[in-house]
């Protein structure tokens, strides 16, 4: 079971730490200090969700189901491409930003965006639900009860880590020029993202 549940950890941890939407997202509003817990909270549960869900079998139904992810993949393709203006707007006009920290958001903003950047990432659904689900397969019993605990595990350990282990790079971001950086980066991160997105898309149609 603990070797199950490790397996299960260390899986779940090599598909959430990579430099992405959701990521850059939470290292923003943890170097804001900005409803840091219910976000990172938001992103963990929802992956626990996803992840369950695929262990019951659902990863299943998603893999054939073409229109499903189409639908995800081009909604998810526009907010982030919306959400990269935005951040190089951020960067280029600062119009907001008060003298060390830019505007922060609402809770009820926060909230949705976290929402929309984690269910509108079909990558969400083909790594939590498709391919941990199907690899929950190789256990049984109380294993594969653990192997998603593990995975699960390693959403909590991670968003956690991030959202509040940001404030660690304050330092760095005491001036207005390094958020403006940081905007420039995530600017082209969600454009790079919403254009693999597209290509996605239109290669696989």
């Amino acid at each position: 079971m603990l070797s199950a549940a490790l397996s299960g950890l260390l899986l779940g941890a090599s598909l959430i730490i990579a430099i992405g939407a959701q990521n850059a997202f939470i290292l923003r509003q943890g170097l804001l200090r900005s409803h840091v817990f219910i976000l990172c909270l938001i992103c963990a549960v929802s992956d626990t969700l996803l992840i369950a869900a695929g262990v019951a079998g659902l990863g299943t139904l998603v893999a054939g189901s073409p229109m499903l992810l189409s639908v995800v993949t081009l909604g998810g393709a526009l907010f982030l491409g919306a959400y990269s203006l935005l951040a190089f707007r951020r960067a280029f006009h600062p119009h907001g930003m008060e003298a060390v920290k830019p505007e922060r958001m609402t809770l009820k903003a926060a909230v949705a965006t976290c929402l929309a950047f984690t269910f509108l990432n079909p990558h969400v659904y083909l790594d939590m639900v498709v391919l941990i689900g199907s690899l929950s397969a190789t256990h049984h019993g109380i294993a594969r009860v653990a192997y998603s605990a593990g995975a699960s595990l390693a959403s909590f350990i991670w968003f956690f880590g991030l959202g509040y282990g940001a404030r660690l790079l304050e330092p760095v971001f005491a001036k207005p020029a390094a958020w403006r950086a940081l905007d420039g980066i995530i600017g082209v991160v969600m454009g790079l993202l919403a254009l693999s997105l597209v290509l996605r898309f239109f290669v696989g149609a």
